[in-house]
């Protein structure tokens, strides 16, 4: 059973996966980061306020964060056929893994913002910076490492979702999980797909810690 052809499968697997997983992070950071930071700055002690502006981003991402993957997944389907032409595989399911990723990002965001220090932001606009300084210069700056351990959890996340997208032929190790693990009653297939998942996920998670603490400036030694 575990020929070559198996062994192939399984490493094709990993790499549509991650794929997946990283390709989907880095666009729902394009969509998230900024919503996050929409909803620092416009928040009732922002640095520009703004009730309405905020109140539509908080209840769009209270919303999306509230459905399902599988469900979202589906939902959306006619959209991932206009984008990218196919409802099922590894670039398809790119599609509803950037939106379901999006909103949760928004809010590692703005969690990571909030801790930077009010008295460092009250020092920038004592010295007239503009509003894109702080938020570039001090926002992001100050709390890059905070936003480094929120991405290796949202890329834990994504990819959780990802192998979810199995169900319904989204290609990567969730797919074979199914196909193989569910359909055909391959208990040893399934669980070694498992024991890959927990692995990819584990190697990101390391990666990522240990940058967010060679970036943090607070670290010494």
């Amino acid at each position: 059973m575990w020929d070559s052809t198996t062994i192939n499968m399984l490493i094709e697997g990993i790499g549509a996966t991650l794929y997946m997983t990283l390709v989907s992070t880095l666009m729902a950071y394009v969509i998230g980061l900024p919503m996050g930071i929409a909803l620092v700055v416009t928040a009732k002690d922002g640095l520009r306020p703004n009730t309405i502006v905020y109140k539509i981003l908080d209840v769009v991402v209270n919303i999306v964060r509230s459905v399902p993957f599988l469900i979202l997944l589906i939902l959306i389907i006619p959209l991932t056929k206009v984008l990218v032409g196919k409802s099922y595989g590894s670039t398809a399911t790119i599609v509803p893994l950037t939106m379901a990723a999006a909103p949760f990002i928004a809010r590692l965001v703005e969690s990571s913002l909030q801790e930077v220090d009010k008295g460092v932001i009250e020092a920038a606009q004592s010295m007239g910076a503009s509003l894109w300084t702080i938020i570039w210069k001090v926002l992001l700056a100050e709390a890059r490492t905070s936003l480094i351990v929120g991405a290796t959890i949202a890329i834990g996340t994504i990819l959780g979702y990802s192998a979810m997208a199995g169900t319904v032929g989204g290609g990567g190790l969730g797919d074979i999980a199914i196909r193989y693990g569910y359909y055909r009653y391959q208990t040893d297939i399934m669980i070694v797909t498992v024991i890959l998942l927990v692995a990819l996920v584990q190697i990101l998670q390391v990666i990522g810690m240990r940058l967010s603490k060679k970036l943090d400036k607070r670290i010494t030694g």
